[in-house]
């Protein structure tokens, strides 16, 4: 899939390396990890309850996140909703 998104993406590194940053404040748990490309937020996917990191991206706008689990470099784009 071209996605124009990852042209924008720049080096980040994640906010946390301990989890869902939401989730460890509110002491929720998560089911997987994904990490903001725009700005290194890590969140939880949404088979989590919080689906913080769909919460990031309709609070901030940053359209492209990867899997942030061991061995996992996939990466989803929210805007056009596929795997980029």
């Amino acid at each position: 899939m071209a996605c124009p998104h990852t042209a924008e993406l720049t080096q980040v590194e994640p906010t946390t390396s301990e989890g869902c940053e939401e989730c460890l404040r509110d002491g929720t748990r998560w089911v997987h990890l994904r990490m903001c490309l725009s700005c290194g937020h890590v969140g939880c996917c949404d088979s989590s309850v919080g689906r913080h990191a769909t919460g990031h991206f309709t609070d901030s706008s940053h359209p492209v996140m990867r899997s942030f689990e061991p061995g996992e470099d996939w990466r989803w784009c929210f805007v056009d909703r596929g795997i980029v």
